[in-house]
Formats: structure tokens, sequence, C-alpha cells
């Protein structure tokens, strides 16, 4: 795991602090299009700044889980280019760990074993057939006790709440050791006091100096835990900006 170099919160809201963009994404337009042919993406313009707290919002099929997903790198496009700390070449890019939709986990596994199968690719087939290195399982529950499960670290993930398996996943991401956390509507499914303990973990990493981008749909939770939002109608970026006032805001800027 990194060691992430901590930054008061107060200077991510301070004018004066303002990082280069550690994403930037240039006219983007996806193969995939919806049913009446247009590009579920359709010249996507936006930047993601480093250490920042970005909230992705928008309508049912607007294109914001697209937009993430083609960040990921696991929508193929049709034009446009994704450029990574100005570097265009992909093996110097940030790395990446998302959060999908639901956690993704598997359910038959511990909490545990989710977390270490989050960076499966660094075993062989011999140590995935014996078991994870001692010093991995100690690893990964001290990471689950930073989110206050280390006791459930042997329970399997389908007998955990929706607000336990979410932080489970997050912390499977965060065993990447990702310099950019991407996160599909973390708070889906949960109910409010789940869905607040997400957000407020999500809001802990980013102080500590993660960036985060995460698609939501609550705008109050987009106002309350991000520092800027982007809002996504019809596969096209229509602001990009401060996230105060979004509930004032979003009515304003999308068509219906």
């Amino acid at each position: 795991m990194k060691d992430f170099i901590p930054v008061s919160p107060a200077q991510f809201h301070s004018p004066q602090f303002k990082s280069p963009p550690i994403v930037t994404c240039r006219q983007l337009v996806s193969k995939t299009t919806t049913a009446v042919g247009r590009p579920i993406l359709d010249g996507i313009d936006c930047s993601l700044d480093r250490g920042d707290f970005v909230a992705l919002v928008g309508l049912n099929g607007a294109g914001k889980s697209s937009l993430l997903r083609a960040i990921a790198g696991l929508l193929t496009l049709k034009t446009g280019e994704i450029d990574w700390d100005n570097l265009k070449d992909a093996h110097q890019s940030p790395q990446l760990a998302m959060i999908f939709q639901g956690g993704a986990l598997v359910p038959q596994l511990s909490a545990l074993d989710n977390i270490l199968c989050g960076n499966l690719g660094r075993y062989s087939f011999w140590q995935t057939i014996k078991g994870w290195p001692l010093a991995d399982r100690r690893a990964g529950i001290e990471l689950l006790d930073r989110f206050s499960l280390a006791d459930y670290a042997d329970r399997r993930v389908d007998r955990l709440s929706g607000g336990q398996q979410q932080r489970v996943a997050i912390a499977r991401a965060l065993w990447q050791s990702p310099d950019i956390l991407l996160a599909d509507e973390p708070t889906t499914g949960l109910d409010i006091l789940a869905a607040r303990e997400v957000m407020e973990t999500l809001s802990r990493l980013h102080r500590e100096g993660m960036t985060v981008v995460a698609v939501l749909h609550d705008l109050h939770l987009a106002t309350v835990y991000a520092r800027t939002a982007i809002i996504v109608d019809r596969g096209r970026v229509v602001y990009q900006g401060t996230a105060n006032n979004l509930v004032d805001l979003f009515p304003q800027l999308i068509s219906v």
C-alpha cells in the first residue's frame, strides 16, 4: 500500500490550491449508441484535477457510468483521446482502481479473500492454490481494520450488511494502491445511514490525498461531499465546476 500525504481539507477549498489535471478527456465519442442511434458519449470534454473529489451527476442514461468506464479503459471509443498527466503513454499513466455498482464482490468468499483478489495478477498460479502469503494476509487485515472490519475478515461477504460490503469493495480497490479511485454509484441500494458511511469513507480518502471520482444520483450527497461536479446530459458535459448548490443548478442545465 502507498502512503498518502495528508492534505488539509481547507487547502482543497482554497482558491490558491489548484493542481494540474491528472486526466484530460477530449471529444470522447463512444462506439456504443443509444436506442435512437446517438453515441452514449457524444463529444465529452472534461478534466480531473489531482487530489480532487469529483461527482459525476445526471439523469439515468445520460452517460455518467459510461464516462467513468471510459476513463477506466473499459469502454471502447470511436474517437477522442484521454491524456494522463499530459502523458499519452499509457504505461506511464496513473494507477486506477474501480468500485463497480453493487461492489462486484465474490459472495462465497470472505472479506479478506475478496480484498486479496483485488490484485490477483501479482500472484503466481501456485500461490493462489496454496493460499495467500502470510505477510499479505496480515496487510489485508490491517486494511480491513482501517475500515472497522477486521473482526469480519473471515466472514463471507454475503453475510455482511450492504454498507459493510461496500466498504470491503473500497478496501479491495485500495489494495491495488491506486492514484485515482473510481466509484460507480457507490451508495445505490443502501439505506441512509449506510450511504452516509460509504460517503464518509470516500471523503476520508480524499482528505488523505486520494483523487476520487464517483457517479452519484443523490444531488445532496454530491453537494456535501464532492468539491467538483460534472453534470452529464445526453452524452455531453454541460457543466464542470463547484459542487455547491447542485439542487438549484441541476434542473437549469439538463434536458427533460
